[in-house]
C-alpha cells in the first residue's frame, strides 16, 4: 500500500474541515424523515431569523427580569373589552333593580363611564392592529366571572340586601380589575398602551373608592 504523507498546510485544512462537519451534525434538527428542520424553528413571536431571534419580538412582551409577560398587545385590549362590558352589564342590572338611590345612581354612572372606556379600548386596539382576545386569560376569567354574578343577582328579588350584594360586587370587581391593570401597565413594552392604562387605572380607581364608600353605609 502506498502511503501519502500530507504537508503541514494540508492537514490542517482537513482538521477544520472535520470540525465543521462535526457542528453542523450536533446542532442540525431532523424531522422522522429526515428533512432538516432546524431553519424552520419558531418562538410564539414568530420565526427566528438567521440571527436566532424573534422576527416580531413585540409580539412577546417581557417585563423586567426578561421573563415574557402575559401581557401582550390582544391580552391588554381583550382584557379590557371583558372587564368594560361587564361593568356595562351589571350597571344596565343595576339600574333596573337597585332601590337604594346613591346605589341606582352609580349603577347609572357605572354604565356611562364603562361604555366610555370600552370604546376608547376598542379605539386603541384599532390603532394597534391588535385583535382584542376575550377568549382565555384574564379576559375569558372576566367574561365568565361577570355572568355568574349577573346570574345571581338576576336570582334575588330588589329590596335592601340586593343593593347590598350589588355593591359588594362592585367593591371586589373593582379592586380585582384595578390590580390587573396596574399589573399590565408595568408589564407592556409599548409606551402607547402604557398610557392608556394608566388613564383607565385612574378612573377605576376613582371608581372603586366611590364604591367603598356607598357600600360602607348600607346595612
Amino acid at each position: 500500500m502506498t502511503t501519502v504523507r500530507l504537508g503541514a498546510p494540508m492537514a490542517a485544512a482537513l482538521l477544520v474541515v472535520a470540525a465543521l462537519g462535526a457542528c453542523k451534525s450536533n446542532n442540525t434538527q431532523y424531522s422522522s424523515n429526515g428533512v432538516d428542520t432546524t431553519a424552520a424553528s419558531q418562538t410564539a413571536a414568530g420565526k427566528l431569523d438567521t440571527a436566532g431571534t424573534p422576527a416580531n419580538p413585540s409580539a412577546m412582551p417581557t417585563d423586567s427580569t426578561g421573563t415574557t409577560s402575559k401581557w401582550s398587545n390582544p391580552a391588554v385590549v381583550g382584557f379590557a373589552v371583558a372587564a368594560n362590558t361587564g361593568e356595562i352589564d351589571m350597571g344596565k342590572l343595576g339600574e333596573k333593580k337597585a332601590t337604594n338611590p346613591a346605589v341606582k345612581a352609580f349603577a347609572r354612572q357605572m354604565v356611562t363611564d364603562h361604555s366610555a372606556m370600552l370604546a376608547q379600548a376598542k379605539k386603541l386596539g384599532t390603532k394597534l392592529s391588535a385583535t382584542p382576545d376575550t377568549t382565555t386569560g384574564d379576559a375569558s376569567n372576566a367574561i365568565s366571572h361577570t355572568q355568574d354574578e349577573l346570574n345571581e343577582l338576576n336570582g334575588k328579588a330588589p329590596g335592601p340586601d340586593w343593593d347590598k350584594n350589588y355593591m359588594d360586587k362592585m367593591v371586589s370587581d373593582h379592586q380585582d380589575v384595578l390590580s390587573k391593570l396596574q399589573d399590565a401597565a408595568k408589564n407592556t413594552t409599548d409606551p402607547q398602551v402604557r398610557s392608556a392604562l394608566e388613564a383607565a387605572t385612574g378612573k377605576v380607581q376613582a371608581h372603586l373608592t366611590k364604591a367603598q364608600d356607598i357600600d360602607s353605609k348600607l346595612k
